[in-house]
């Protein structure tokens, strides 16, 4: 529960809920819950409103959100070590969607990034070998897949820019064959 409230307040980044006072965040979660449209049994709708009256507290009280009340509104945010965690969770939930039918397009993903961040450079290895992308060399990837989305998420997370990663789209790559197995896309083009 508190995994994907902290993606929806990375999407959101604040959101406000008028109020009439101070005790209003004990009537938050049940606006939430109606909001969410659940469609349970009334005792299976009292539990999820626990899970998340208990999942906002459990974050605010490990520093992950903050709730402020400005004037009669109650604004939600994250905080500094909350965008991290979301971030995380962001990364974590990755996956790179195939289509009913390739494109014959490769998408090729590359980086040069400095020595200094080795480790980052590391985990970026490692996330994209979890994304089942081909090793064409040490710092050249290949997918057959669009995966634009799933790039800008990882060079956010991992704070590169431009010149450090980037991305291009082939229509041919020498000795493709062994792509082609690797994806199982069928015969290789002629």
């Amino acid at each position: 529960m508190s995994k994907n409230i902290l993606k929806g307040l990375l999407i959101a980044g604040t959101f406000a809920i008028a109020s009439t006072s101070p005790t209003f965040a004990k009537r938050l979660v049940p606006a939430l819950v109606r909001e969410m449209k659940f469609r349970h049994n009334r005792k299976k709708h009292r539990k999820k409103m626990e899970k998340i009256y208990n999942s906002f507290y459990y974050m605010r009280r490990k520093g992950l959100i903050k709730m402020r009340y400005q004037g009669k509104q109650l604004h939600i945010s994250l905080t500094k070590e909350g965008r991290k965690l979301a971030k995380k969770y962001s990364i974590d939930d990755l996956e790179i969607k195939k289509p009913r039918k390739w494109d014959k397009k490769w998408r090729v993903f590359m980086f040069d990034i400095k020595e200094e961040m080795k480790v980052r450079r590391e985990a970026l290895r490692g996330k994209l070998k979890e994304l089942n992308f081909y090793q064409l060399q040490k710092s050249v990837w290949v997918c057959p897949y669009d995966f634009d989305r799933e790039a800008e998420t990882l060079r956010s997370f991992f704070g590169f820019n431009q010149e450090e990663m980037t991305t291009l789209i082939a229509s041919k790559i020498e000795n493709e064959k062994k792509l082609m197995s690797y994806f199982s896309l069928g015969k290789a083009k002629k």
